[in-house]
């Protein structure tokens, strides 16, 4: 029986549709994937309203996420952030102006470089990415608060090798895909 209307059916209700229509389906691996899909869907809607509480976006936390795990002193050229974001440079032109007008990050020549531009994170910056890295620890520990140690680092084990597979299979598929916009 399909659900109401508006409303997702269960995990378990959408494989069922699916091997109605399609007999050759695995069951498992539509329960693995679909799983997969909703949680990814839903931890970023979370994830999302966390960073409104901040005064972020997601496009703010991407950059000042590349430029933290950059390391001390957290700067980079546009250019680096933009292709590990899947970026045009315009798009990370615009994404660094806002980021200027907010006073979360920096834009200077480089000094051995004079045509060379460069970005860093300002003390308002790296406090708002220790702001949200404390709310994401609350939500990801309340995540996982069903499963045991163990657990955990098997699924975390299990979770590493799919997505070896994956970025193996499309090492391209990192960033943006213009192909799928």
């Amino acid at each position: 029986m399909p659900p109401a209307s508006g409303q997702q059916p269960s995990l378990d209700e959408q494989i069922a549709i699916y091997q109605r229509e399609y007999r050759d389906l695995d069951p498992q691996v539509e329960k693995v994937v679909n799983a997969l899909s909703r949680l990814d869907r839903r931890m970023n809607v979370a994830y999302g309203r966390q960073l409104v509480t901040l005064g972020l976006g997601h496009a703010e936390w991407e950059v000042l996420k590349e430029l933290v795990m950059a390391g001390s002193p957290y700067q980079l050229s546009p250019g680096t952030i933009a292709k590990r974001l899947g970026l045009t440079p315009a798009a990370m032109t615009h994404r660094i102006d806002r980021m200027l007008a907010q006073g979360l990050v920096t834009r200077e020549r480089d000094p051995d470089n004079r045509v060379r531009v460069i970005i860093g994170v300002t003390d308002e910056g790296r406090e708002k990415w220790l702001q949200v890295m404390r709310k994401a620890s609350v939500f990801e520990e309340e995540l996982l608060q069903d499963l045991t140690r163990v657990e955990r680092a098997l699924l975390g084990e299990l979770l590493t090798r799919l997505l070896r597979r994956v970025e193996h299979a499309q090492p391209d598929a990192g960033g943006r895909l213009t192909d799928l916009d």
